[in-house]
Order: structure tokens, then C-alpha cells, then sequence
């Protein structure tokens, strides 16, 4: 009985009225799930392509440009592909009519077709060499990303069918988008010192470099006399093939580490599909005519307050580059040591989980407009000090570091007041026109983030590119160092500052939103009189 006391403060639901903490949790245990799953190929695919199968390696070239730009055009036009298909995806949410609802069967249906795409994305049978590789990778993913949005659009409007109270949805979504945080996290976190801890047996420091020169000094001498070069020239010849020998090496076995993260996380994560949809259920479904993809695009732009989000989180798309394949870049080169990586994530949870808990004090106290808006100014702040301050000394990463740590509160906030904020856009638009359209507004939420991970794997890429990495050696020079932290680290600064910029002219308040549901059931009973 105290347990069930405290989830329904929590969630601040009533007992046996309308939505329940069982459902809330399971819907919190579907999005778990699911970003077992987003977050794998979201951070490191990409990693994937230039390290394991060596697209980034010196010489690979896919058509007319290098096998790394050719990543990072794969994954924004995949991305935006995709973000795009998701408005489509929401009309046919709003047009499906299942015994269980027109949300909810969605995890049923495509747990298992996800799952498929997913390890079909990291099959280890690929490689750079094979022009026809690249051609068949590009095809899996984009069909993953068809897959994964038909799953995602209705999972995050299914918050709007559970309860058409505000304060409770954002509720559920505060718990449910923790979740989804600690699920991306926990993948983020174990698997780059997974792949550090197997991989680094591969991997030579100065010392070891030394070593092998002073151990092989005799075959050093030998290429002297027999090519006529240098005994410097010798040495950096014979130690550049024991190196990429070693990186060969590493790369295929980076190849298997992937592939089975990859089978384990979806294995783990089908079942908390299947248990949202068990134990979660709709009561907020519109039961009139299904409206038409023309329809619901007329109805998107009768929206301003959600148009107003969506711009916002465009703009907003870089704000979280150091999160991405960009982080992973600069932990595994700069800092010569991918577990880092894990430093990197771990740093920016604890602003992020006590973010996550102040959002409803937040929305209540400031509303959601003003502490979305006042979180991204000082997050754009913080990453300007980071951006100046530096990284080339042990007190500037210490900097960094604590700039990571607060970087974490805009990440929360952001990860649970836009799917607040969208929600109580549908509201607006029910109140507008008389139709919730629940669908085409939260293909809004996926859209955003599709189009965040599409510039944060691009940026992250073109990074790699632009400071002259060599995936199959791990080279990369001071200047290549100094590019990939400015333009990781500048343009987070950029979007974190843009992104406020809409929201000075989005106008629902948490008394407004009240305001128009008391409205909108006044008006159904007296239609139904």
C-alpha cells in the first residue's frame, strides 16, 4: 500500500481513475527499451562504419569523395530521410482503428522487425574494400530507419492517448524519458569501455613504439641498405606497417564486438516492446472519420505553437554533438583512450537526472516556456567558456569537465518539457479545430530528434574528416586536434543560443492549457446532450 501510495504521487494519478502507475511504469519500460536499441545505432553506427569496417581509413573512396564524407552524407541524408517520413507516419497513426487502440499495437507489430534491422546494420561481413559494401549498408539502414519511426511516432503519442491531464502527462513523460535516459546511457557508457577494454591489446603508446625500434633495430638496417632511404625514414616505414597491421586487426575485431553489443541489447530490449503494449491503454482516441495525410498536413500548420517547437528543436540540432560520434572521435584520438567516452556520458547524467526531477517544480514555478528558454541560454554560456577555455592542459579538461557536468540540465530539461510541450499542442489544436491529431504532432518529437542525430553524426564526421584522422593508423595531428574540438564544441555553442529564439513567441501557458481542455469537455458534453 505505501508503494502504491508514493507511484501515485509520483505520478499523481487517482486510485482507480483513468491512467495508473502500472501503465505509466510500463510505458517508462517500452522507452527503456527502445533506446537500448536507438542508441546503438544513434552512437555508434557511425563508428562502426569509419573504424570497424575502415571507411575512414587514407585511399578508401566511395564515387568521388572519401569513404568518411561518404559516411557523413549517409547518415544526415538518411536522417532527414527519415525525419521527414515521420509527418507521413503520424497520419497513419491517426488513421489506424485497432481493438487496442491506434497507438499501442505499434510496439506490438514492429518489436521484432526492429530487432532484425538492427543486427542486420552491424553484420561484420562488410568492408571498406567492397564497393558494393557501402551500397548494402546504406540500404539496411535506411530500412532500419523506416522501421524504427513506425515504432517511434506512435509510442510518443501514445502519452496523449493514456490522460488529457497536463500536469499527469508530464508526469509520465518526467519518468518515462528518465528511463529512456538511463537506457541510452547504459549503452553508452559500458560500450565504449567494452570495445577500449577488448581492443586495447591493438594499440601502442610511445613507449611502445620505442620498444619495437630498439627490438628490430636490425631490420630497420636492412631496409636502410636495401632501399637506399634514411634511417629515420627506415624506422617510420617499419613501424607504420607493425601499426597498421595492429589497426587491421583492431578493426575486425571491433567488427564482432559491435555485432554482438548489438545482438544483446536487442534481445534485452524486444520483451519491454511487448510489455508497453500489454500493459498500457488508450483512453483519449478520436472515434470520427480517420482524417487524410493532406488533412493532417492543413491541420500541422494550424499549429503555431507546435510549428514554434519544431523550429526550436531544428535549430537545436547541435546542441548535443559532444554526445554523438563526435565525443567518441575526440575520446579514442585526442585523448587516446575510447572508454572515455564513458567519462564524457557519465559527466552530464548528474545535471541531467536532477534536471529531469525539477521539471515539474520548474513548469509550475517559471512555466515550460521560460525554463526551456533560460536552460539553453546558460547551456550555450557554458559551452562558450569550454569553447575559449580549451583542452590541452589536465586544469582545462578539469574546466571542461565541470562545463559537461552542467551541460546536463538543459539535457534534461529539453529530454522531458518538449514532449510536455507537444502534448499540451495537441490540446491546442483540439481546442483550435475540434481534432487532436495526436500522430502528426508527436512525428513533430521524432522529427526533432531524428534531425538532432542526423547533425550531430554529420558534424561528427565532417569533424573526423576535417582534422585528417586516419582510422587504420589512429593518426591525427595537433592542428587535426585542435579542429575537432572547435567544431564540436563551437557549434553546440551556436545551437544552444538559436534554439531559444522561437520560443519567445510560443504562448501556452500551464493556466491556458487548463484553460482550453475545461473548454473542450465542456464543449463535448454539450454536444452529446
Amino acid at each position: 500500500m505505501k508503494l502504491d501510495g508514493f507511484l501515485h504521487k509520483l505520478f499523481g494519478t487517482t486510485p482507480g481513475k483513468g491512467v495508473q502507475p502500472k501503465e505509466a511504469i510500463a510505458y517508462s519500460v517500452a522507452g527503456f527499451g527502445q533506446n537500448f536499441i536507438c542508441t546503438i545505432i544513434g552512437s555508434y553506427l557511425t563508428i562502426f562504419l569509419t573504424d570497424a569496417l575502415l571507411f575512414g581509413a587514407e585511399g578508401v573512396t566511395i564515387g568521388s569523395v572519401t569513404g568518411s564524407m561518404a559516411v557523413a552524407y549517409l547518415m544526415l541524408g538518411t536522417r532527414v530521410f527519415d525525419a521527414f517520413n515521420d509527418p507521413i507516419m503520424g497520419s497513419i497513426v491517426d488513421k489506424t482503428r485497432t481493438k487496442w487502440g491506434k497507438c499501442r499495437p505499434y510496439l506490438k507489430w514492429m518489436a521484432i522487425p526492429i530487432a532484425i534491422m538492427t543486427i542486420a546494420c552491424f553484420l561484420p561481413v562488410f568492408q571498406a574494400k567492397a564497393p558494393s559494401s557501402f551500397i548494402i549498408i546504406a540500404i539496411i539502414y535506411v530500412i532500419w530507419s523506416v522501421v524504427y519511426t513506425i515504432a517511434d511516432v506512435p509510442y510518443w503519442g501514445l502519452s496523449t492517448c493514456l490522460t488529457n491531464d497536463t500536469v499527469v502527462r508530464g508526469n509520465i513523460l518526467t519518468v518515462a524519458r528518465m528511463a529512456c535516459t538511463v537506457g541510452a546511457g547504459i549503452v553508452t557508457v559500458f560500450v565504449p569501455i567494452i570495445t577500449n577494454g577488448i581492443t586495447a591489446k591493438f594499440k601502442y603508446t610511445a613507449d611502445d613504439i620505442g620498444k619495437i625500434m630498439v627490438d628490430k633495430a636490425d631490420a630497420i638496417a636492412k631496409i636502410v641498405i636495401n632501399q637506399g632511404i634514411s634511417a629515420e625514414e627506415a624506422a617510420q616505414s617499419f613501424v607504420g606497417t607493425v601499426i597498421k597491421g595492429q589497426e587491421l586487426a583492431n578493426a575486425d575485431t571491433l567488427k564482432m564486438i559491435y555485432f554482438i553489443c548489438a545482438v544483446v541489447l536487442v534481445v534485452a530490449a524486444v520483451p519491454m516492446f511487448f510489455y508497453g503494449f500489454k500493459n498500457t491503454k488508450e483512453r483519449f482516441t478520436a472515434e470520427d472519420n480517420p482524417p487524410s495525410f493532406g488533412h493532417n498536413l492543413k491541420l500541422l500548420f494550424k499549429n503555431k505553437e507546435l510549428l514554434l517547437i519544431v523550429l526550436s528543436g531544428i535549430f537545436g540540432g547541435a546542441r548535443m554533438v559532444y554526445s554523438y560520434t563526435g565525443g567518441l572521435y575526440f575520446a579514442k584520438y585526442v585523448l587516446q583512450n575510447e572508454g572515455l567516452y564513458s567519462l564524457i556520458t557519465l559527466l552530464v547524467v548528474p545535471g541531467g537526472l536532477v534536471a529531469s526531477v525539477l521539471v515539474p517544480w520548474m513548469s509550475k514555478k517559471f512555466t515550460k516556456k521560460w525554463s526551456y528558454i533560460v536552460v539553453h541560454l546558460f547551456g550555450g554560456v557554458v559551452m562558450a567558456i569550454m569553447y575559449f577555455v580549451g583542452y590541452d592542459a589536465p586544469w582545462k579538461l578539469v574546466i571542461a569537465a565541470i562545463g559537461l557536468v552542467l551541460l546536463g540540465i538543459p539535457q534534461g530539461v529539453n529530454n522531458i518539457i518538449t514532449y510536455a510541450m507537444i502534448g499540451d499542442t495537441v490540446d491546442y489544436l483540439e481546442w483550435k479545430t475540434g481534432e487532436r491529431g495526436e500522430g502528426i504532432c508527436f512525428a513533430m518529437q521524432t522529427l526533432i530528434n531524428k534531425i538532432g542525430m542526423a547533425v550531430g553524426a554529420f558534424i561528427g564526421v565532417i569533424s573526423f574528416s576535417a582534422a585528417g584522422i586516419n582510422s587504420e593508423t589512429g593518426y591525427i595531428s595537433a592542428e587535426g586536434a585542435d579542429t575537432l574540438w572547435n567544431m564540436l564544441v563551437l557549434s553546440g555553442v551556436i545551437s544552444m543560443f538559436a534554439c531559444a529564439v522561437p520560443m519567445f513567441f510560443y504562448t501556452i501557458t500551464e493556466k491556458k492549457q487548463v484553460k482550453m481542455v475545461a473548454e473542450i469537455e465542456a464543449r463535448k458534453a454539450k454536444a452529446s446532450k
